[in-house]
């Protein structure tokens, strides 16, 4: 049985990443379809691998229920990828844009690409937001996405969040993108809607 487990799905575990997810990290990030809509396709380096996995690891020092999670197929026993539940002033942007107040908990995925279409990013999301909500005095989630990436906005939205605002990276934060390529979307979910979801 895993160590340190965030929280557990029908088919999937979110655990704490470990020093042995190093390889796990760096193959999900050089691929270009994986990465496309992130920074345009490009691979993250192995020494920039290595910085953000030591983040993540310091992190749980710190707080045990925000951070970056690993999540593993249950029935295959393989990493899928990951999920974060976070602070949105973890993300200067958000706030540059005026699309937070910094109450907000962001939630976001990045999966294998063999292990898109499964429901495992919509699966994993939901019960993140319920534990945040039950469990963590979590007020409002929020993710966002760029427009051009369709499957991650049915993903918030099966989730229960509701677009909010339009906003565009500028072509200093996504060089690798055409203007019309930077345009995205913010979705929110806050714990009243939440409530009133699931009690009708």
């Amino acid at each position: 049985m895993f160590m340190n487990v965030y929280l557990e799905t029908n088919r999937l575990i979110l655990r704490q990443f470990v020093v042995d997810d190093l390889n796990n990290l760096f193959n999900l990030n050089s691929d270009f379809e994986v990465m496309r809509y992130i920074n345009g396709g490009l691979p993250t380096s192995y020494h920039d691998i290595e910085k953000n996995l030591s983040k993540y690891l310091e992190s749980y020092e710190k707080n045990t229920n925000l951070g970056f999670w690993a999540a593993i197929e249950k029935i295959s026993n393989k990493f899928i990828g990951w999920f974060h539940f976070l602070t949105t002033t973890n993300f200067a942007y958000l706030t540059e844009f005026n699309l937070v107040s910094g109450n907000e908990i962001a939630l976001g995925y990045r999966l294998c690409k063999d292990d898109w279409n499964r429901g495992f990013a919509s699966e994993g999301s939901k019960a993140i937001i319920a534990k945040g909500f039950s469990e963590l005095g979590v007020t409002k989630v929020v993710s966002w996405a760029l427009i051009e990436n369709k499957a991650s906005i049915r993903v918030m939205e099966k989730a229960g969040l509701r677009r909010e605002k339009e906003f565009c990276f500028s072509e200093n934060q996504l060089p690798n993108l055409l203007a019309s390529e930077r345009k995205a979307a913010i979705y929110g979910l806050s714990k009243d809607e939440f409530i009133a979801k699931y009690n009708n």
